[in-house]
């Protein structure tokens, strides 16, 4: 028999206990510091659950594996009643011959995408279940698919969960199935569930592939996860069969699946974020509605057609609490935020009125759908207060109708238009390559019709195939060829070839490093001139980076400024060069240095300016004047008291351009795209 070093002495006690579900909480170690320690102590928690009471006598004997870590496989319990039928209680026998009993332990587990992102769907299945089963034992974990496999795989085991539920997306079903096939080597009694939209439109599918599991939750889950911890804690259904919107695997493996479940009250669905400490410097998810009005044929949410909304009193009190905890920014996942306008109008007035001037939230909206009262109150919002994503995805009549989208393009622009005006606004604007009916011209005169509405962020996606999706069922109708790996991206349609597909990647890599990077604003919008459309340049530029070998390597800002320069050289050698083009063509390579200045410093005071931008044409006795003028005077640092001429001009920057001084001040930067404030100094 293996000894341990008694460090704590045999205690009885004789509890009274008025639960037949009461149990030692004997989970995973927790640290103790060695000052903590004390040989006459012991530990011994007890939980309530129902009623049904009954005494009994038990005897604990505390045994420490090592100084820093309680350790509960040296706990032993003895003369525990147990009843017959199956407890929220384990029965372990231990290497001394005791007995211990622990209880089960549920363990969530999401893969997320990166480690700012949070998983809203284990949170609400754990704040549900908690609320139905206070006494249960559910834990969350998450990770990340950058996160080598180990680590995780080595996390999970330490847990040793008894039933653990993984969460399936695009961004991480491969990594979850690599799981799914490792865990039951390590962890043979532990029951493997899945859920999300992954796996809920071909559940039977992942079931015959990974034998190992236990089974899966389709759709909405709350409901489903939380008579889940009841069926394994033996208080809930019998059988599996009896629980509704589950695919799993009988005892004899056959697979079985139950009726999908009536959908839930979004509102019986508890607030998730009341501990906000452990999101800090992470993206909140939230969300005010489930299902979506429209159908479009490549999207999963048109499947759920049950538009609901949360009460929006516990709206209203969610949002204070993000408000009041100054979280930086809260991204709603409604599917279309605005469809319902009493709703979208109450949320934005309240956080309209209750605005710190800190929080952020991001809202998905159908442009086309915003009326004149939800404009008007839209741009007297503070400048940064939120942003909207708008998914065009094509101007395409044609592709639009077959997409099942329902979408007035006209609308559209007015209502963009009318947003940007004000300023005040940060505007995504999508488009989505590989749809039908969209062939390499047809999404060049999208992306130009989308690109002239200025958004603040312009997405070029291409077509991810979803399983259960309408898209994935007419794949043969269309000559749809998609990757087998996840996530299932287009690689041609009968209009779209891959070449074209290897074109437009070109396309929008471009697009990313010139656009939406917002280091190249000014200099963007000139140099479209040069060009037949906005399409046409950047697939130029595409072409100039595959013949100069630059894609696949990490380039630096000014590098990227250099190879910008280089790439408008080219094409200005293109031209005609008579006279009077050559005199245009320096006028214009003047706006366009210019242009380019003016980005650099817009971004950041840096030291080091590109050979090309030559020396700055600020005469040193002017700037000097200046910023001891501006030390005593403060007329456009107004905030800068207490800082000499000296600190200030490391603190700013001033430039000429256009042939006037420029006064860039970094303290204060634009909402929308933190380019630093900008002020022209009067002569």
């Amino acid at each position: 028999m293996i000894a341990f070093p008694l460090l704590f002495t045999p205690v009885s006690i004789t509890p009274l206990i008025d639960t037949e579900d009461a149990c030692f909480d004997l989970n995973a170690s927790r640290p103790i510091a060695k000052g903590d320690l004390k040989w006459r102590d012991a530990l011994l928690v007890a939980h309530r659950v129902n009623s049904n009471s009954f005494p009994f006598l038990c005897y604990i004997q505390c045994y420490i594996h090592n100084f820093t870590y309680l350790d509960i496989s040296h706990i032993f319990i003895q003369n525990r009643k147990v009843r017959p039928k199956k407890e929220n209680v384990y029965k372990y026998t231990l290497l001394t011959g005791k007995e211990v009993y622990k209880k089960m332990k549920i363990l969530l587990a999401a893969v997320n995408a990166k480690y700012i992102h949070s998983n809203l769907a284990v949170y609400c299945l754990r704040a549900y279940a908690k609320e139905q089963h206070p006494a249960s034992n559910i834990t969350i974990s998450e990770y990340t698919i950058n996160q080598p496999f180990d680590e995780i795989l080595m996390d999970i085991y330490k847990q040793a969960p008894d039933v653990l539920c993984l969460s399936c997306y695009l961004w991480n079903v491969t990594e979850v199935g690599q799981l799914i096939q490792e865990i039951p080597k390590i962890l043979p009694d532990t029951k493997i569930w899945l859920g999300g939209p992954e796996v809920s439109y071909n559940a039977r599918e992942v079931l015959e592939k990974y034998p190992m599991t236990e089974g899966i939750m389709r759709g909405e889950g709350e409901e489903t996860f939380a008579e889940l911890v009841a069926y394994y804690e033996g208080r809930g259904a019998a059988e599996l069969i009896n629980i509704h919107g589950i695919t799993f695997r009988e005892e004899e493996k056959q697979i079985a699946a139950t009726p999908s479940r009536q959908i839930m009250d979004l509102s019986k669905v508890p607030f998730v974020y009341g501990d906000i400490e452990n999101f800090k410097n992470r993206i909140i998810y939230y969300e005010t509605s489930r299902g979506c009005p429209f159908s479009c044929s490549y999207c999963l949410s048109s499947i759920d057609k049950c538009l609901r909304f949360r009460n929006l009193e516990l709206v209203k009190k969610e949002l204070q609490f993000f408000i009041d905890h100054e979280v930086p920014q809260v991204k709603f996942v409604d599917r279309t935020f605005n469809c319902k306008h009493d709703h979208a109008m109450a949320i934005w007035n309240y956080i309209k009125e209750h605005d710190k001037g800190i929080t952020n939230f991001h809202f998905e909206v159908a442009a086309d759908l915003l009326n004149e009262e939800e404009i008007e109150l839209i741009r007297s919002l503070r400048p940064g207060l939120i942003q909207l994503e708008i998914g065009i995805q094509s101007t395409n009549k044609q592709t639009i109708k077959e997409i099942n989208r329902s979408m007035n393009l006209e609308k559209v622009r007015d209502k963009v238009a009318r947003i940007h005006e004000k300023g005040n606004v940060h505007q995504h604007l999508d488009l989505i390559a590989g749809l039908p009916y969209e062939n390499y011209d047809s999404f060049a005169h999208s992306f130009n019709e989308v690109y002239a509405m200025e958004p603040d962020q312009f997405q070029l996606g291409f077509l991810k195939v979803l399983h259960g999706s309408v898209m994935h069922e007419k794949m043969k109708e269309y000559e749809l060829l998609c990757q087998n790996r996840p996530p299932y991206e287009v690689l041609s349609t009968k209009w779209l070839p891959y070449s074209d597909v290897i074109r437009l990647k070109k396309v929008e890599e471009m697009v990313e490093v010139y656009y939406n990077s917002f280091q190249f604003s000014h200099t963007m919008r000139l140099l479209v001139e040069l060009f037949p459309s906005a399409f046409s340049m950047y697939e130029k530029m595409g072409n100039y980076y595959e013949k100069k070998g630059l894609f696949g390597l990490n380039h630096s800002r000014l590098t990227r400024y250099e190879i910008l320069w280089d790439f408008v050289e080219s094409e200005l050698a293109e031209f005609t060069c008579s006279e009077k083009m050559q005199k245009k063509e320096e006028d214009f390579k003047e706006k366009v240095l210019e242009s380019m200045t003016l980005d650099l410093y817009l971004r950041d005071n840096v030291k080091n300016r590109p050979a090309f931008l030559g020396e700055s044409k600020v005469e040193k006795d002017v700037a000097s004047e200046f910023y001891k003028k501006e030390a005593e005077e403060h007329k456009y640092l107004k905030d800068y008291e207490g800082y000499d001429s000296r600190q200030l001009r490391k603190m700013t920057h001033l430039e000429r351009l256009n042939g006037k001084l420029h006064l860039f001040d970094y303290r204060h930067r634009n909402k929308l795209n933190q380019d630093a404030a900008i002020y022209i100094i009067e002569d």
